[in-house]
């Protein structure tokens, strides 16, 4: 069964941490990059960050702002996403997502495979 499955969301206060992980199974994972993208209530979807299938390359939106690290364990099948110094603006359901492809993608509309997301919320 093709299945991403995010973990690691939940209630955190500003400059926190938080690392989410992604799961995934029925597919080869190593072959394709994944990534996170996010969606805040009444904004649309924006790429947070994506890794190739290799690792070795990666990419992160200009609001990460060397704030966030990407990772991934392909014998493992899991890519996580560092969170740190963590803001208020921050909050959003956060998607692990598979790329079309073996390289780094930028716009949401490359991903063909979705998790069920997973709530970050910045607040004091």
């Amino acid at each position: 069964q093709l299945q991403l499955v995010e973990s690691g969301g939940g209630l955190v206060q500003p400059g926190g941490s938080l690392t989410l992980s992604c799961a995934a199974s029925g597919f080869a994972f190593e072959d394709y990059a994944v990534g996170w993208i996010r969606q805040a209530p009444g904004k649309e979807r924006e790429g947070v960050s994506s890794i190739s299938n290799s690792g070795l390359s990666t990419n992160y939106a200009g609001f990460v702002k060397g704030r966030f690290t990407i990772s991934r364990d392909n014998a493992k099948k899991i890519v996580s996403l560092q969170m740190n110094n963590l803001t208020p603006e921050d909050t959003a359901v956060y998607y692990c997502a598979r790329a079309k492809a073996k390289t780094v993608v930028v716009d949401p509309d490359e991903y063909d495979l979705w998790g069920q997301g997973t709530q970050v919320t910045v607040s004091s």
